[in-house]
């Protein structure tokens, strides 16, 4: 019996005992923003507006401890969609253009399980994931078929994508899934520098830049912004961040207008909300990073069955990886038993939110894994963060970090390269040698150093601990099918045993 056909009779069991009033539809909204981090009042930002994420987190449980896998925008994404890891699903690095990284064929991602059962699917904005086959949706507006400033940054473009997915949705008896993904507050000064380093211009109503009528700017002067610790505090960060705020004000009343279509086409009190963001910031020790600053995120998790939690706050660690499990819990759909490529059969190591929903779960580890994000920036590294402390694995540490494009050529790094160049004060809390140069073990006490700037990997106290976290991350990365479990010291033979062979190469 195929995994297709098991789903087809579970849901046409579970459609007839709706059917008869034994259970309620379900439905989820999926928001993911591209590139945010905490510029928001939710999260304590009181230099910023946002009243619209404000109305959202007073009806959610807020997460203080939400983090990415991957701090990378197509492998983050392909976590999401899958609940699987980037070294286990296949999505290494970026999906567009020169860097052409898919998912593995095999992969059964949220969108095709969703799909196999009976929900009805949609995608509106950014998709940067591919293969097609592998993220099938049924209703699709992305860049594949549009202009990403369309689908990603015109909200009232959004707002009546929305609209007519919601409408149809009523012609249909299926429960739904749609995922609006916003392209902001995503940089755009290497793409469309007309519209700024944000594209905080693009659709203001000034001259050649449209309108979208939707929209309200709002503007921040450099005073304003609150300049996180990992960010230097110079005129030309002040200014990007501004930027950036502006950018989060299109974001903030983009999200406003698709709850609003949600509300007023009545299904409101059946849909499961969730906000979130891919990765870190576009700033320096931001994305690309798998430390606090590159890999926390915004969460916010709306239930119409869970009230008696609206409006507090949730300090379990939970991960993106968490929300493949967490849809497929809604829906009470099971994940399947497969395999890639003939491998173990596969299995989530996220779990379902739901239960959080309902009460304070002890939860506090979160694994992180990355290898690439553009196709020319490999270096692999792979995290624990358990309780306070934060290990992180450096398989390439003797090469320099490497640097992305849309963000070597912003405001902030430029202004931070000039000052070192020049001999000057970077207002930074690290040196840019520090920056590209890493330990191949980093462990930090994030309580007692929450920017993450002593290292406690070579301190002999802390021997038990790093070799306890050492053999956590380990047991995650063969769970989860790392090809790099072996790295940087052995090679992978995994039909042998010891699987790990030694290279003596003196690392």
């Amino acid at each position: 019996m195929t995994s297709s056909y098991k789903f087809s009779v579970f849901w046409f069991i579970l459609l007839n005992l709706c059917a008869i009033g034994e259970c309620k539809q379900r439905n989820v909204l999926l928001i993911i923003a591209d590139d945010a981090g905490f510029e928001t009042d939710v999260y304590n930002n009181t230099a910023i507006r946002t009243p619209h994420l404000h109305a959202l987190a007073r009806r959610s449980v807020v997460f203080r401890n939400a983090f990415t896998s991957v701090s990378s925008c197509s492998p983050s994404r392909s976590t999401i969609l899958t609940g699987l890891p980037q070294h286990q699903n296949g999505m290494y690095g970026l999906h567009q253009g020169t860097h052409h990284f898919n998912s593995f064929d095999g992969v059964q991602s949220l969108p095709l399980l969703l799909g196999q059962s009976g929900v009805r699917t949609g995608i509106i904005g950014k998709k940067h994931v591919g293969p097609g086959p592998v993220y099938p949706f049924d209703f699709a507006y992305t860049e594949e078929n549009g202009s990403v400033l369309q689908v990603g940054r015109n909200i009232t473009r959004i707002k009546l994508l929305v609209r007519r997915f919601l409408w149809e949705q009523q012609e249909v008896d299926q429960p739904f899934f749609l995922y609006v993904a916003f392209h902001d507050p995503h940089r755009c000064g290497h793409s469309q520098p007309q519209y700024g380093a944000f594209c905080e211009k693009f659709g203001n109503g000034e001259s050649g830049m449209g309108r979208i009528p939707d929209w309200t700017p709002q503007h921040y002067t450099p005073e304003q912004v609150k300049v996180p610790y990992f960010i230097p505090d110079t005129p030309a960060a002040r200014a990007d961040l501004a930027a950036q705020y502006t950018t989060i004000s299109r974001l903030d009343q983009g999200i406003g207008l698709v709850l609003k279509e949600l509300r007023e086409a009545g299904f409101e009190n059946d849909t499961l909300v969730i906000y979130s963001s891919d990765n870190g910031i576009p700033f320096p020790n931001g994305r690309t990073n798998l430390y606090w600053s590159g890999t926390a995120e915004p969460l916010l998790i709306s239930s119409p069955e869970h009230p008696q939690r609206w409006g507090q706050e949730s300090h379990a660690y939970v991960s993106l990886l968490d929300i493949t499990p967490t849809v497929l819990d809604w829906f009470s759909i099971p994940y399947p038993s497969y395999s890639i490529m003939g491998a173990d059969p596969v299995r989530l190591t996220g779990r379902s939110l739901l239960p959080a929903l309902a009460a304070e779960p002890p939860w506090d580890t979160v694994f992180g894994s990355q290898s690439l994000h553009e196709v020319t920036m490999y270096y692999p590294m792979r995290s624990v963060h358990q309780g306070p402390y934060r290990l992180v694995h450096n398989l390439n540490f003797k090469m320099p970090f490497p640097i992305d494009q849309d963000f070597y050529i912003s405001p902030t790094f430029q202004d931070l390269l000039n000052r070192t160049q020049a001999g000057q004060p970077t207002a930074w809390f690290k040196t840019l040698r520090g920056y590209y140069y890493r330990d191949r073990w980093e462990l930090y006490d994030t309580r007692a150093d929450p920017a993450e700037t002593q290292n406690l990997a070579s301190d002999p106290a802390h021997g038990p601990l790093l070799e306890s976290l050492r053999t956590r991350l380990l047991k995650w990365q063969w769970a989860t099918a790392d090809p790099w479990v072996c790295g940087p010291d052995a090679v992978l033979e995994a039909k042998l045993t010891p699987q790990c062979r030694p290279l003596f190469n003196g690392l």
